[in-house]
């Protein structure tokens, strides 16, 4: 879901991770035509490092 997302709406993804200050810039980059792609990439991108970490986190608490 949170793929789909990030695809559709890049800023609003930034913020269901808890960086809302990327989320503005990228909302900013977002409202250019040319700026969807660049953001929806660095989506992606900050989604799987925040999927990536939070594994980390769990393997650390075991």
């Amino acid at each position: 879901m949170r793929l789909i997302l990030a695809l559709l709406l890049p800023w609003l993804q930034f913020f269901t991770i808890g960086r809302p200050f990327a989320g503005i810039i990228c909302l900013i980059l977002q409202l250019t035509v040319i700026g969807w792609v660049p953001a929806a990439i660095w989506s992606v991108y900050a989604l799987s490092q925040y999927s990536t970490d939070r594994k980390l986190a769990r393997m650390n608490r075991s």
